[in-house]
């Protein structure tokens, strides 16, 4: 068999795009053949600081060249101090280190069931979430999120969750009953359509959970670490989760997650009830420790709330002059969404842009993505408007020819 005709021995769970990179700096990238492309998706909210960010580079190459692994039964140091910086940009008391979204996801649900079984309520095991929520890939996360295209072919879904309409709180009051332990959703939903809750609404969940006393967990993956502007989403309404699920830019593009929780969502857990082999050693929490120090900086969440509201203005430009191709745009902070009329395809979009040499990624409810590092600036958004501009021109061109 030859090269060209060999099957990929890489499992077939992505359609790859025949690109390939080869390496990254600031906020571009640039494929093998020389090219170089405007990041606006991040390796999906991942590349928070952009690509090969100098003190990232030198944590991780020092951290690599003395300690990589031990397992969390010996005191990491560089994991309590993020822990604590952790805690002390957030609502949170206590912190688990793990390895993804999914597992934090997991653990977060694992700690409100436990919550309440601690308090000798065990049949308080059920999670409220709601539709167009994306949690992870898990057989518990798919069965959270309720997303038939995910459920399909892995059997009866996995019990104890009640899916509601997302932002409906009459809905979602009915659904709570005596087996209720939490509710749980996305402040702005990413993989769903980039569907951000109003604040208020995000304010009345806190205030129903208190007075039924069941926990709030929020999944922060996507929008959390600085990415609305302020450390994490639910901040802007003012209220607090008693548990958290981070990932994906909490190590800049190391794979990373956290749960995060207050000593009430935390108190379930005792030695030996959760736990990581990988999770929190010294070469993960190396890199999250550069990803805060550059993140706690002065002027860092400041410089994201700007760029994303001169982002959000020119974007709105987009929508009113390109009206056949775009509907409107959503989101906040730099998790943005286009979301594109009946007549286009996001996921065409997204190649007709990355044929302009942006890159961006597909969402629900025909979206088009932008995630782009925190680094950016007016510049890169003036850039991609412009690549916006004329692959929006192109498509209307076509569809009218």
């Amino acid at each position: 068999m030859t090269s060209e005709t060999r099957k990929s021995a890489v499992m077939n769970t992505y359609a790859r795009y025949p690109l390939t990179f080869e390496r990254g700096e600031g906020m571009y990238l640039y494929a093998t053949d020389g090219r170089r492309y405007l990041d606006f998706y991040g390796g999906i909210a991942v590349n928070s600081v952009g690509h090969s960010h100098p003190h990232m580079v030198k944590a991780l190459q020092d951290q690599a060249a003395k300690l990589w692994h031990v397992t969390n039964l010996f005191q990491i140091p560089d994991q309590e101090r993020l822990a604590a910086r952790l805690a002390q940009d957030s609502f949170a008391d206590q912190v688990f280190f793990c390895n993804s979204g999914l597992e934090a996801m997991e653990g977060a649900i694992k700690l409100a069931r436990r919550y309440h079984f601690k308090k000798g309520q065990p049949e308080k095991w059920r999670t409220i979430t709601v539709q167009g929520a994306f949690h992870g890939r898990s057989l518990a996360t798919i069965a959270a999120a309720n997303n038939p295209k995910y459920l399909e072919g892995f059997g009866p879904a996995a019990d104890g969750f009640d899916n509601v309409p997302f932002g409906n709180m009459n809905a979602l009051r009915d659904a709570i009953t005596d087996k209720t332990a939490a509710i749980a959703l996305e402040p702005i939903q990413g993989e769903g359509g980039i569907n951000a809750a109003s604040l208020d609404y995000l304010r009345a969940l806190r205030a129903t959970a208190d007075e039924f006393g069941i926990l709030l967990v929020f999944d922060e993956i996507q929008c959390g670490m600085g990415r609305t502007g302020k450390m994490w989403a639910h901040e802007w309404a003012g209220i607090a989760p008693d548990i958290m699920a981070s990932a994906k830019g909490i190590g800049g593009g190391f794979p990373m997650g956290a749960i995060l929780a207050s000593d009430k969502g935390a108190s379930g857990i005792d030695p030996g009830y959760h736990g990581t082999t990988f999770g929190g050693n010294p070469l993960a929490m190396a890199v999250g420790n550069a990803v805060l120090d550059i993140m706690t900086k002065d002027g860092f969440l400041d410089h994201v709330d700007t760029v994303s509201r001169y982002l959000w203005a020119e974007l709105e430009k987009l929508v009113a002059a390109n009206p056949t191709v775009f509907e409107k745009v959503r989101g906040a902070g730099l998790m943005l969404g286009l979301k594109c009329t009946g007549g286009v395809v996001a996921g065409d979009m997204v190649k007709a842009l990355m044929a302009n040499g942006m890159l961006t990624v597909g969402a629900g409810d025909n979206v088009v993505r932008l995630l782009p590092p925190l680094i950016a600036g007016e510049e890169h958004c003036d850039e991609a408007i412009a690549i916006l501009e004329k692959t929006a021109g192109e498509i209307a061109a076509k569809s009218e020819g």
